[in-house]
C-alpha cells in the first residue's frame, strides 16, 4: 500500500473481507504465474501521486500484459519499451492539441509527479492474458480510490476515456468535480471521438478555472 495519506484514506476498504480475498489471490498469482507489473510497482500510481496532491485522474483498464511493459501507471510503459498504440495516439493528440514534441519513450512518471493519477481499474494482470485479473476485487479497491477523491473538498478533474471508464461518472459529484469524456485512445476507437477532443488543453483550462496550476504535459526525454 502507498506510504502516504492514501493508507489512511483507504484503510476502511483494505480491512474488508473482499480485500483480504484479493490479497490472497494476488499472493498466489505472483507465486504461481508470471504477473505484471512487478510486485513492488502494483501501487506505483498511489505512491507517485499522494491523495492530497491529485489534480487529475486519467482512468485506464488493466496493466500491459507483455514483458517489461507495465510500470504501475495507467497507459505508461518502462523506458526502453516500444510505445504502445493507445499511448502513441495520446501523444499524437497532445502534439496536435498543445504543439509539444512527443517524447521518444512511454514513461509517464513526469505527469504523475505533477498530480496526474494514472489509475487502472485493475492493478495486476497475468502475463499475456489481458483482463485475466478482472472481477477478483481490484474494481472495488479502485472504486474506493475514486470515492475517496470524490469526498475531497479540493476539486479533481476526472478524465474518462471509453465506455468502461465513463461508467465511473455515476460515482462523481459533478457539482464539485469536473469530468472530461471522449472515446478511448486505442486504435479501435481513437478516430471515433478521441482525436480532436483536445483533452490536454481542456484539462489545463479547467484547472486554471479551479484556481490550480496547469499540468506541464511536455515529458522530458
Amino acid at each position: 500500500m502507498a506510504n502516504n495519506t492514501w493508507s489512511d484514506v483507504l484503510a476502511p476498504i483494505c480491512q474488508t473481507t473482499k480485500m483480504r480475498e484479493l490479497e490472497t489471490f494476488v499472493d498466489q498469482a505472483y507465486q504461481t504465474t508470471q504477473v505484471f507489473p512487478p510486485r513492488e510497482l502494483i501501487f506505483e500510481a498511489l505512491h507517485q501521486t499522494p491523495y492530497e496532491a491529485v489534480k487529475v485522474v486519467i482512468l485506464g483498464q488493466d496493466p500491459y500484459h507483455n514483458d517489461h511493459q507495465a510500470n504501475g501507471l495507467a497507459f505508461s510503459v518502462t523506458k526502453g519499451q516500444k510505445i504502445p498504440p493507445s499511448l502513441r495516439n495520446m501523444y499524437k493528440e497532445m502534439q496536435d492539441d498543445l504543439h509539444v514534441t512527443p517524447p521518444t519513450h512511454g514513461d509517464l512518471h513526469a505527469w504523475a509527479k505533477q498530480g496526474v493519477l494514472l489509475l487502472n481499474t485493475v492493478l495486476t494482470v497475468e502475463a499475456h492474458q489481458a483482463n485475466s485479473h478482472q472481477k477478483k476485487g481490484w474494481e472495488q479497491f479502485t472504486d474506493a480510490v475514486i470515492d475517496a477523491l470524490n469526498q475531497r473538498q479540493t476539486p479533481v478533474v476526472f478524465v474518462l476515456w471509453g465506455g468502461s471508464a465513463k461508467k465511473k461518472s455515476q460515482r462523481i459529484d459533478t457539482q464539485k468535480h469536473k469530468i472530461i469524456t471522449a472515446a478511448h485512445p486505442s486504435p479501435l476507437s481513437a478516430y471515433r471521438g478521441f482525436f480532436g477532443s483536445r483533452p490536454f488543453s481542456t484539462i489545463n483550462d479547467t484547472l486554471v478555472k479551479l484556481g490550480q496550476t496547469p499540468i506541464d504535459w511536455q515529458i522530458p526525454d
